[in-house]
């Protein structure tokens, strides 16, 4: 019994696409801000700036919730 619960319990949380968008839109907004990046190189330094600033807050944050 506790076997077939543990497949179900799988089955769920392989079907389950909730955070799936979320996901597409932080590759493809990664993906658009690297193109823009090997573009135009002046944008790459201001990219760099910002990825620095988010992941230092997602940082805090981790540690913050820990």
């Amino acid at each position: 019994m506790k076997t077939l619960k543990n497949t179900l319990l799988k089955l769920r949380i392989l079907r389950d696409t909730k955070g799936q968008d979320l996901i597409e839109y932080a590759l493809m907004a990664g993906f658009v801000a690297v193109a823009a990046g090997a573009i135009m190189p002046t944008v790459s330094t201001n990219i760099s700036i910002i990825f620095s600033k988010v992941s230092v807050s997602m940082s805090a944050a981790a540690n913050q919730g820990s």
